[in-house]
């Protein structure tokens, strides 16, 4: 675990010898540390970033992941429900149809923008950033996909959308009777898989790959 050094200690250094601590605004002296090691600030001990092994194929690995999980996710059923003899199968893309039909066209665009397109669009530039890094190629593009991409986490919703459908689950247990389809699993897996990813793909690294031949 590294040391940073006091924000009075760092005149004279370039903005690239510098980091800000985003939780207390304290700037600092970028250490230099080894894979495996984290940057703590030493005001309030928010962790700025870490070093990881292998961060791009390991990342590369779970984007493939992610994106074979992400039809499954949202065309199969994640749940079958049984009301009255009537039986429906449930997808994330029927929901957002039925909003539609409904007369909710902006909730539904909503839906669909959280929990669909937003997803498939940030692993997309995750991807088009991690090849460009492993092949060496379009590190210009690469940088530009990278800053897309950070654009794109905070309207990301799969885990709110999620709670959702457990919400729904608990309520209509004592309606009707329910089964969980595979799509549900796979919603699940998904998300797993991105908050992997989000935690192996370093910033830090991934931004200095980018620059180093851009």
């Amino acid at each position: 675990m590294a040391e940073l050094a006091d924000s009075a200690k760092t005149g004279g250094l370039s903005l690239d010898q510098l980091i800000g601590c985003p939780e207390c605004d304290l700037l600092m002296e970028k250490p230099t540390i080894s894979v495996g090691e984290k940057v703590i600030c030493p005001c309030c001990g928010y962790e700025l970033y870490a070093l990881h092994h292998q961060v791009v194929g390991r990342s590369l690995a779970l984007v493939i992941a992610a994106l074979l999980f992400y039809v499954p996710a949202n065309f199969l059923p994640i749940m079958h429900l049984n009301l009255l003899g009537r039986v429906s199968h449930e997808t994330v893309w029927s929901g957002v149809l039925s909003l539609y039909r409904s007369d909710m066209a902006g909730l539904a665009l909503i839906v669909f923008l959280c929990s669909m397109a937003v997803p498939l669009l940030k692993l997309l530039c995750q991807l088009a950033v991690l090849l460009t890094i492993f092949t060496g190629y379009f590190k210009g593009y690469g940088l530009w996909w990278y800053r897309s991409y950070h654009h794109l986490k905070e309207w990301g919703m799969l885990e709110v959308y999620l709670l959702g459908i457990l919400v729904s689950i608990v309520k209509l247990a004592g309606m009707a009777d329910l089964g969980v389809g595979s799509g549900l699993i796979c919603f699940i897996g998904l998300l797993v898989v991105q908050i992997l990813l989000e935690l192996i793909m370093s910033p830090e690294q991934i931004w200095q790959a980018l620059s180093e031949s851009s």
